[in-house]
């Protein structure tokens, strides 16, 4: 599978983040439902869920998202 990379500012900080396209599609999902920007969905996933990598933190949650774990 091809990776997507895209590119955001964290906490004042520019990174960037390669995920999955079904990932990014996955989180825009999320951040609709949520009525939130999708960088600030990865802020708060950053800040509260975050054990490894970003990318990982980022498939966990929402692997954890759509199986109702959270």
């Amino acid at each position: 599978m091809n990776q997507i990379k895209k590119s955001l500012v964290l906490s004042g900080h520019k990174t960037s983040i390669a995920l999955e396209k079904e990932f990014w599609i996955a989180l825009e999902i999320i951040s609709k439902n949520q009525n939130i920007d999708i960088d600030k969905l990865i802020e708060e996933i950053d800040r509260n869920d975050r054990n490894g990598s970003l990318a990982s933190a980022i498939r966990v949650f929402i692997l954890k998202k759509f199986i109702n774990l959270d």
